[in-house]
């Protein structure tokens, strides 16, 4: 917990993002008056309001004026998502406001409890909510501090009396090294954040640093390029997936799935854990991608003691994350996924689930890229995967928290895609645009939303129409 008796409130610059929202609702939980400010309402700032939280969304001193803030009693957390020439921000900081980022918050909050961290380049929001739900539902229990609103809770926070907290590691900005692991998952360490690290060697370095401070237990994805720096006495687990052919190259990790089977549009397969099996486990939230973040989110709960028949109710009835491969639409005629991928080796494994899972249809993929400096460093990386697709529609890039780069667009992504059709539209014309081409092709379609900025704004709408198809 925080050291600084005298806090009465917090203020929140970036209320409305995934991990800044968790904080609130905790410190909200707590008693604590809470604040914040945000660029643009969203569904998620609405619900915090709904609990009690005050928020304004315009960058001016006047807007938090009427909050009357106490410069000795409160605390303001920022995240990096927010510029320093923000009016607010500058404003609190010339004041003399005690201001931390949201990682140090969170490192302090968590230090009380064994935390249960889930790192990589991908697959951290999916693996920790999985491990959460396994948890939360069984025995041991925990708390949880989620990069996505799970959809069994509707909730990014989970509170419980348990020693365990689970929490998403975030490497942007090196916002884990201020976490204290008890017990760690690294699922990848694909380049990612080059705008912050410079390099792929200095990411990796990153990681490398970060498992030197795991006190208990490192479980790392069996293969990846990752030297760990453990101190004496952690211990280190490998998992994995082993498909048909697959078994014995190299050896096999201490937890995997195997004997992968699909069944009335299931997926089944069994649980190997330290030299035990766990047979005929049914995943939730039938994805491909999903069988190895839940053969790293079990192992975790295995170590920790969760029981086997716990962890096949907790995998079955598991119902998955906001915006992490969400099916809204499934006919016959059309299917309508979700998907919050915004790096390649993301959308590499987006698209292997959807052509797994529909394979006899005609695929469209509607990718709204993140970040000018991110579509940059993987252009080629991008244009490679959605050529898989057999159509992609391209929205404009979301900027973020950035400037535009001379010769990075769009369309100079469109130009790389091989994909037999393709295209260029704004977002308020990518509804109309969708339906007339899907009704242009004359067998079953499978559409599939992805991106980390606004598109998701879209995706009520696109989906209505769709189901109307």
């Amino acid at each position: 917990m925080l050291k600084t008796s005298d806090i009465q409130s917090f203020f929140f610059l970036g209320i409305g993002g995934i991990g800044m929202s968790a904080l609130a609702r905790y410190f909200h939980t707590r008693g604590y008056r809470v604040y914040g400010y945000d660029r643009t309402p969203s569904p998620l700032t609405d619900q915090l309001v709904k609990e009690g939280m005050v928020i304004t969304f315009e960058d001016c001193v006047p807007s938090i004026d009427q909050m009357h803030l106490h410069k000795r009693q409160t605390l303001v957390v920022r995240t990096p998502a927010v510029p320093e020439d923000s009016a607010i921000y500058t404003y609190l900081r010339d004041e003399g406001f005690d201001i931390r980022k949201r990682s140090e918050v969170l490192g302090l909050v968590t230090r009380t409890m064994q935390a249960l961290c889930v790192a990589g380049t991908h697959g951290k929001t999916t693996t920790s909510t999985i491990l959460a739900h396994l948890l939360y539902q069984s025995e041991v229990g925990c708390n949880a501090f989620l990069g996505g609103v799970s959809n069994n809770y509707g909730t990014n926070l989970l509170l419980q009396d348990s020693s365990y907290v689970v929490v998403e590691a975030d490497e942007y900005d090196r916002s884990f090294h201020r976490l204290t692991p008890y017990m760690s998952i690294v699922t990848s360490v694909d380049p990612d954040h080059l705008d912050i690290y410079g390099t792929a060697e200095a990411y990796r370095e990153a990681f490398e640093y970060y498992t030197s401070l795991i006190t208990g237990a490192l479980i790392m994805k069996k293969g990846i390029a990752l030297t760990p720096q453990l101190k004496k006495g952690v211990k280190c687990y490998t998992y994995g997936v082993v498909e048909a052919g697959s078994a014995g190259k190299g050896g096999l990790p201490d937890f995997y799935a195997d004997n992968i089977r699909v069944k009335d549009g299931n997926i089944y397969f069994d649980f190997h854990a330290m030299k035990e099996t766990v047979a005929d486990l049914r995943l939730g939230v039938p994805v491909w991608v999903n069988i190895e973040n839940s053969v790293a989110a079990m192992a975790a709960a295995w170590l920790v003691g969760i029981k086997p028949h716990e962890l096949r109710s907790g995998l079955s009835s598991f119902s998955g994350v906001y915006r992490r491969f969400n099916v809204h639409v499934r006919t016959s005629r059309v299917a309508f996924v979700d998907d919050y991928a915004h790096h390649p080796q993301e959308l590499k494994a987006s698209v292997e689930s959807i052509r797994r899972l529909f394979p006899e249809r005609h695929t469209i993929a509607i990718f709204q890229p993140h970040l000018f400096t991110r579509t940059r460093d993987f252009m080629e990386d991008f244009a490679s995967v959605l050529s898989q697709m057999d159509e992609v529609i391209l929205l404009p890039i979301y900027p973020a928290r950035e400037l535009p780069i001379e010769g990075v667009t769009s369309d100079a992504l469109l130009e790389k895609i091989t994909s037999p059709y393709k295209s260029l539209v704004e977002k308020p014309q990518l509804c109309e645009a969708v339906v007339a081409r899907v009704k242009e092709i004359d067998k079953p379609v499978a559409v599939m939303s992805l991106g980390a900025g606004d598109i998701d704004r879209l995706v009520p709408d696109l989906a209505k129409a769709l189901k109307k198809l």
